[in-house]
């Protein structure tokens, strides 16, 4: 077990700086494929960088005030962009203009402080309120709602059980429950179909939540608090409530099974991210003098595998690449660094049979290895490809597996069927439409 941790052909986490996008971003997020980035900025503008030319395709331009959260839709198409000015604009990146056209905009009575997507449908919106509040917004023709998101008290509670603030939401990867976790330390589920509470989870000495986190698979669940630690929970499984019915909450309290914080420095936690598989888990620390992210291996009791430092620019947000070892980190300088695990060249591949030799050796020579190819055969396999017909216009054919988060589509299963009711366009096929500018117009 040992060898295999040190060997580091085996090692799955980021452990270097790739490139650094210079973005003036407070946040970024990947996007389901993996293959772009949405950077949300103070100025109220969010930007979609392309990966693979670390070039800004898109600019979506639409709030007067600073962003405060960005989400993607399952298969890449829309991007949600909430902000202090009170609004949450939804994006289509299907429109061939750049802005995107705007899908919908939803407007609340208060500052937005973070809004996410329905994991399979993303006409369906939550959004938590400055005030405290979270709202599930459902802009579907036949189930067109806006629903807060209500703590039900039982006949012991109070007055000041009442008003405890709502300080984080969040869907859970299945779309069937929405978590919040709230000032007093408590973790409150909704049932997202019915906006009915069926669970109040304590979390003994929390303090106040900052922040919640899912594993894409599995029930791994876990939270930040204003207490300095990071806690993972395995959840248990909740009934489907029946509409109009009484319905009894589960009142639990969490043990976690594992506590993750730094005993030397002390320092609290700005965000935290599940890799893809579940197995690692990152914390950005919340250093004034350093960019500091703390990785722990989960599949191996929880130990802490490394940190990763990355320079001077304290950070202030992380996020997981969907697909592989890669992690996007924000400073506070408004720069997004991409992470990756460098894998080490293999000569190999370059010719095959290539073995390193620490001594000089004899070589023989192969009886065909080096002989001549028919040009004729070349020229037309040559000119074979030459008559591949390009697509130039069409775009890039993002694909995402509808099958998202390992949630199937299980059939009748009331939370599923409701969410898939009348879809949002979000299909597979769609193309992000490649916009040709004049130098002059060129950003």
């Amino acid at each position: 077990m040992n060898a295999s941790l040190l060997n580091p052909f085996t090692v799955t986490h980021p452990t270097a700086v790739q490139t650094s996008l210079v973005s003036g971003a407070s946040f970024a997020r990947f996007d389901p494929t993996g293959k772009f980035v949405a950077a949300g900025r103070s100025d109220g503008s969010a930007a979609i960088w392309d990966l693979d030319t670390r070039a800004v395709i898109r600019w979506c331009e639409g709030h007067v005030k600073a962003v405060t959260s960005v989400d993607w839709s399952r298969n890449s198409r829309y991007v949600l962009t909430s902000s202090k000015d009170w609004n949450v604009i939804i994006w289509d990146l299907a429109s061939p203009v750049d802005p995107p056209q705007r899908y919908n905009t939803i407007r609340f009575d208060a500052p937005v402080v973070s809004a996410y997507f329905h994991p399979r449908n993303s006409r369906i919106v939550l959004a938590l309120l400055s005030t405290g509040e979270a709202y599930v917004v459902d802009s579907r023709k036949e189930h067109r709602a806006r629903v807060e998101l209500c703590e039900a008290l039982s006949e012991d509670d109070d007055d000041e059980r009442a008003r405890s603030i709502m300080t984080t939401a969040r869907f859970d990867p299945s779309g069937r429950h929405v978590f919040v976790g709230t000032s007093t330390g408590n973790v409150l589920v909704f049932n997202s179909r019915t906006k009915i509470m069926v669970a109040r989870h304590r979390i003994a000495g929390a303090g106040s939540m900052k922040s919640l986190e899912f594993a894409k698979v599995g029930r791994r669940f876990a939270t930040n608090s204003s207490d300095r630690t990071i806690r993972q929970f395995i959840l248990p499984t909740y009934p489907s409530p029946i509409v109009g019915a009484e319905c009894a909450i589960l009142e639990t309290e969490l043990e976690p099974t594992h506590k993750f914080n730094d005993p030397i420095s002390k320092v609290s936690w700005h965000a935290m991210s599940y890799s893809p598989d579940g197995e690692w888990l990152a914390g950005g620390a919340a250093d004034p003098a350093t960019h500091k992210i703390y990785i722990w291996d989960i599949s191996n009791d929880g130990q802490f595998a490394t940190a990763l430092d990355g320079g001077r620019e304290p950070l202030i947000d992380i996020h997981w690449h969907p697909q592989a070892s890669r992690l996007a980190s924000t400073t506070n300088q408004g720069s997004v660094l991409i992470w990756h695990c460098p894998s080490p060249e293999r000569w190999g591949a370059f010719a095959g049979g290539f073995e390193e030799a620490d001594e000089n050796v004899i070589y023989e020579e192969g009886e065909s290895e080096f002989d001549i190819e028919n040009e004729v055969e070349l020229a037309m396999r040559k000119k074979l490809q030459e008559d591949e017909a390009v697509d130039i216009i069409g775009g890039v054919d993002d694909l995402v597996d509808h099958k998202m988060n390992g949630v199937a589509g299980d059939p009748g299963d009331e939370d599923l069927e409701w969410a898939d009711d009348e879809p949002d366009g979000d299909w597979q096929g769609w193309r992000l439409k490649v916009i040709m500018v004049d130098d002059d117009d060129a950003y």
